[in-house]
């Protein structure tokens, strides 16, 4: 569950998506923001296995986290990665994402 309002959450995402012309504009956008604000790497768990975020990428799937477990490398979207608690600096712009997603 997001800790920002919905007015927030709109305001971040109308920060990221200025100047966009469509949804594939959008989501560049966003990525920019969360590729360019997010503290990496920061540990989380996904399945019960801890593994740690290095990068996000773009991908044709959308915004994914790069985590790393030993030398195991693994994509995992964004909309479906656990956060930590507390959550690294710049999260904030995932919650964006996530908002932004739900109303595609």
């Amino acid at each position: 569950m997001s800790s920002l309002s919905d007015a927030e959450l709109d305001a971040l995402v109308a920060e990221a998506v200025v100047d966009c012309y469509d949804e594939h504009e959008q989501l560049s956008g966003l990525f920019a923001m969360i590729e360019g604000d997010l503290a990496v790497p920061f540990e989380t768990g996904v399945l019960g296995v801890p593994v740690v975020v290095r990068k996000v990428d773009l991908r044709s799937s959308g915004i994914v986290a790069i985590c790393h477990r030993g030398r195991l490398r693994q994509a995992i979207g964004i909309l479906d990665l656990p956060l930590p608690d507390p959550a690294p600096d710049g999260a904030q712009w995932i919650e964006a994402y996530r908002w932004w997603a739900g109303t595609q």
